[in-house]
């Protein structure tokens, strides 16, 4: 199944409760398309959720475009590179991150402060090998 376009931005529950230490993930929803892989070039959806505050801090919805960048290499916080790998095109897959796998002591900016465990949804859009379409002048 591949992503469905009317697919609509998620709604994240604040917890409440303690936060892990380690990476938790479940899958709202599996998905059967593609499966992300190490180095694969991806576009997913995303919300993000700063979890001592319920607040929403970024959200790739309020952009109107899916963020591409390339899964397992270093280009996102660690908690995504182990969190996406194995999810599945057209999946939606709640991601709840520790600190030391997300922005850690320094936090980001004034949107994640320091040692901030994060909770993230993310829908796969599409997943790609890299160099895929480069025959057809796509990269």
């Amino acid at each position: 199944m591949p992503f469905d376009p009317d697919t609509t931005k998620p709604e994240i529950d604040f917890p409440g409760a303690e936060p892990p230490t380690e990476l938790v993930i479940e899958d709202l929803s599996a998905g059967d398309g593609a499966e992300a892989q190490a180095g694969d070039q991806i576009k997913a959806h995303y919300v993000g959720v700063a979890w001592s505050t319920g607040e929403e801090f970024d959200a790739s919805w309020n952009r109107g475009a899916p963020l591409d960048f390339q899964v397992g290499v270093g280009q996102v916080i660690p908690g995504w590179d182990q969190g996406i790998v194995g999810m599945k095109v057209g999946g939606r897959r709640k991601l709840t991150i520790p600190p030391h796998l997300a922005y850690g002591e320094q936090g980001a900016g004034g949107a994640i402060g320091p040692n901030e465990t994060l909770i993230f949804v993310v829908d796969l859009v599409s997943t790609n090998k890299p160099g895929a379409g480069r025959a057809f002048g796509l990269r």
